[in-house]
């Protein structure tokens, strides 16, 4: 739309400017009588329907994103089948992109092995005609050991058969057949492979059978699926399983439980090929979970050689559904199974489909897939003309069937599999505690995501604002009162990738274009100084974006005045903000019309509890959050704002609290349209918050298993976040007694804020009000904020300048 005073400027004829100029004072001074604002169509909706229609929208448009993922997938790969060579080339990058997802990104430590006992006895475990189990531990990371078994070719001599005293002298080890590493279940443990520890019926025994055929033999430690058990009282509250305890803190981190697992198995490649040469021929196997571990470390290392994955590949389109430690960051974008198995190829794979324990209880779950489903996944993987596709095994036993292992065993060397024998290893340890390794290897896991945590801070520096000014790490010690400011201009030019980079890896974002507005409004609520109506737009086929307008009635035609975006926190809806009498929010939209802002209080999609977290959850897998929903949906309503007859565009502001706060340094600093933010009740040093486990009010310890963004530690915390806010007004709201965070985490992390304006000369810009309070907007300070850098009302502010 354009202003009445424009019309009149424009129109050559006066009686006809006089016409237009009655025409649109009347729409104008309507607005106090009307039901829905002029060129707006009546919303039918129920108002109390709403945050449910908005939610079912968006569930169905991801689920559509996620159905269109196979199509689109050819997009990412550029495969040339005409050669071997050509196509291991041709695949090098999406590769190299899988092990980024998955977080197998740190280098390894060189390799060894530890053998170790105990006070009762040395490293050897157990001994059998043909091998003997020893006890090791293997570098992988800093801090970070694989643990387990090695299973080595060994034949002992007649007196130590009959004393049982084990010798050390490796010359009567014959050389193996290949070398496996094993992968347990996540249920199982090393020793059960073996029949040391009851568990598994002696047919699924896989690690004796393949050592009584002659392989030497790798049997990591996994992390247990069981519910955490802990002396922390503030664990113990905690309904997460290890592997989400792992999950959660390290997907923040760009780790993952699933990298930290291939990285051990790869560690122990790593020996295997130091031990015996480049050429030695290794396969990796695994069952379930230890499947998925076996699928994604051959998928990774094109060192080894087969892998045999059983009870595990299949379709992955509902990957969302399936247990919360499975979730991987854009994973559908560009893999499924079959593409993992493309990244084996030309190298050899055994696929399996057998029966798994069902898994239940974990966010999300687990069951057997069909076979129909296995099969039609397995006929998706591209072999061109040059490769044959992977064998497919079925068992209805238990895995590792006859067929499977005999394959395996083929593609590595063997010439047959002997039967089963009756010699089943025994366990000569006396004060072996698989729990106790267990916790070792799980405290080791979480202290290696704990120190990527400490020294984040120093990694975000170097990667985003020393690369934007690199003088700022120039400075020297002075006794000068009073130092020269650099230009912003060099500041905002070179943040412009990084808010790119924000937007497309960090809050992720949907490849589709908005709709018309096809505008919907309906009065809802009137008192002596404002009206406000429920606004609908649409934003995307199924979605759409509903807010509360709150119009001060003293509007006069032609007038266009500022407008504050008042944002609610989780579980709000736009109401609360207008006449709730919710008390953290101080009836914030209406208090403000009362001043003669306009407001606009949109509805988020956090309602609902679990169903916006399964929401996000479903959107990582498209390389996407919440959020992706939120900033075009804050897009729709700058833009349909902006193009009001009453509204300056220039003049829009964002006020939050809580998640509002949380929106107020993630959706302005993307949306220029946006012209200040104020982020109340949430201000944090955000990767602590969420990961770190050394505090009670960590989000480790609470339900909000949707806040961990993947590699957001490494990247943006707040401090970030608000850079990109430059050069446009920045505030923080803080309650001394929220115990989102403590006081002296927010006055840290917001001093980076203070001082990168400070730097560009905008201290003016930016500041941070603390309230004896809780979790709640004191709407004083902040107010005479969007007052000052609104220019509200004109008059009283320059008389405030003079």
């Amino acid at each position: 739309m354009i202003s009445v005073a424009s019309v009149v400027k424009k129109s050559q004829e006066p009686m006809k400017a006089i016409l237009i100029f009655t025409v649109v004072a009347s729409m104008i001074a309507t607005l106090a009588f009307a039901d829905e604002l002029p060129q707006t169509r009546r919303l039918e909706w129920e108002e109390a329907d709403l945050s449910t229609r908005l939610m079912d929208g968006a569930h169905r448009f991801v689920e559509r994103k996620i159905a269109e993922s196979v199509a689109k997938r050819s997009a990412f790969w550029k495969r040339d089948f005409s050669s071997t060579e050509a196509y291991a080339k041709s695949i090098d990058s999406n590769r190299e992109h899988f092990k980024t997802i998955i977080g197998v990104v740190d280098g390894r430590l060189p390799p060894a092995m530890e053998r170790y006992g105990d006070d009762s006895g040395g490293p050897v475990v157990a001994q059998t005609a043909k091998y003997r189990v020893i006890q090791v531990r293997w570098p992988v990371l800093e801090g970070f050991w694989g643990c387990g078994l090695l299973v080595q070719q060994f034949v002992p001599l007649e007196h130590e058969i009959r004393t049982g005293v084990l010798s050390t002298i490796e010359a009567r080890m014959p050389a193996p057949v290949a070398h496996v590493v094993l992968i347990p279940d996540a249920g199982q443990t090393p020793e059960q492979l073996l029949g040391l520890a009851p568990g598994i019926p002696a047919g699924g025994q896989i690690a004796r059978r393949l050592a009584e055929n002659g392989f030497e033999l790798i049997l990591p430690q996994t992390i247990s699926r069981e519910k955490l058990v802990t002396t922390d009282e503030r664990t113990q509250a905690s309904d997460q399983t290890h592997r989400e305890w792992i999950y959660r803190q390290a997907f923040h981190m760009g780790r993952h439980v699933i990298g930290y697992e291939v990285q051990t198995v790869l560690g122990a490649v790593d020996w295997f090929k130091a031990q015996h040469g480049q050429k030695a021929k290794i396969g990796v196997c695994g069952y379930a979970e230890g499947g998925l571990t076996a699928l994604y470390a051959a998928a990774a290392d094109p060192r080894i050689d087969a892998a045999l994955v059983s009870g595990y590949f299949d379709s992955r389109q509902k990957v969302w559904s399936e247990p919360i430690y499975r979730n991987v960051w854009s994973l559908l974008r560009e893999f499924g199974d079959a593409e993992l198995a493309g990244l084996i190829l030309p190298r050899d794979l055994v696929i399996e489909h057998s029966p798994v324990p069902d898994v239940v209880g974990h966010k999300g779950e687990w069951h057997t897939p069909t076979l129909e489903s296995v099969t039609a996944e397995v006929n998706r993987i591209e072999i061109g003309s040059l490769f044959q596709r992977p064998r497919l095994r079925t068992s209805d036993a238990w895995p590792y069937s006859d067929g499977a292992l005999t394959s395996f065993a083929g593609l590595l060397g063997a010439k047959r599999l002997s039967p089963w024998t009756h010699d089943i290893p025994e366990d000569k340890r006396k004060k072996f505690d698989a729990g106790t390794r267990h916790a070792r290897f799980f405290q080791e896991m979480e202290g290696h995501v704990q120190r990527l945590i400490q020294k984040s801070e120093h990694v975000r520096d170097d990667a985003f604002l020393y690369q934007v000014m690199p003088e700022f790490t120039q400075y020297k010690w002075s006794t000068e009162p009073q130092h020269p400011t650099h230009s912003p201009q060099k500041f905002i030019e070179g943040s412009k990738r990084f808010r790119e980079q924000f937007l497309e890896e960090g809050m992720g974002r949907f490849d589709e274009p908005l709709l018309p507005f096809n505008a919907r409004t309906r009065l809802v609520a009137e008192s002596e100084k404002w009206k406000a109506y429920d606004v609908v737009l649409d934003v995307y086929p199924e979605l759409f974006a509903w807010g509360l307008l709150v119009l001060p009635k003293d509007l006069k035609p032609g007038e266009r005045r500022p407008v504050v975006v008042c944002q609610h926190g989780r579980n709000g809806i736009p109401r609360n903000l207008l006449d709730g009498n919710t008390t953290g929010y101080r009836n914030i939209a209406a208090t403000l019309a009362e001043r003669g802002f306009i407001t606009f209080a949109p509805h988020n999609l956090y309602r609902g509890e679990d169903r916006y977290r399964w929401l996000n959850r479903k959107a990582n897998n498209v390389k996407a959050t919440l959020f992706s929903f939120m900033i075009p949906s804050h897009d729709q309503i700058l833009r349909w704002l902006e193009s009001q007859p009453f509204v300056d565009g220039k003049r829009i502001a964002f006020y939050g609290l809580s998640y509002g706060g949380e929106t107020a340094v993630r959706v302005p600093p993307l949306l220029d349209k946006y012209c200040l933010s104020i982020c109340s009740g949430d201000f944090n040093q955000w990767t602590r918050k969420v990961a770190s486990t050394d505090q009670p009010f960590s989000f480790m310890r609470t339900i909000e298993w949707e806040m961990p963004y993947w590699n957001l530690g490494h990247t943006f915390d707040y401090a970030e976040m608000s850079y990109l806010m430059v050069p446009r007004p920045f505030m923080v709201e803080r309650g001394h007694n929220d115990l989102v965070g403590k006081d002296q985490w927010v006055a840290h992390e917001y001093a980076k804020v203070r001082w990168l304006y400070a730097q560009l000369g905008l201290a003016d810009r930016t500041e941070i009000t603390f309230f004896q309070g809780g979790h709640s907007m004191q709407a004083e300070g902040t107010v005479d904020f969007l007052h000052r850098h609104l220019n509200w009302p004109p008059q009283a502010q320059a008389d405030k300048k003079k």
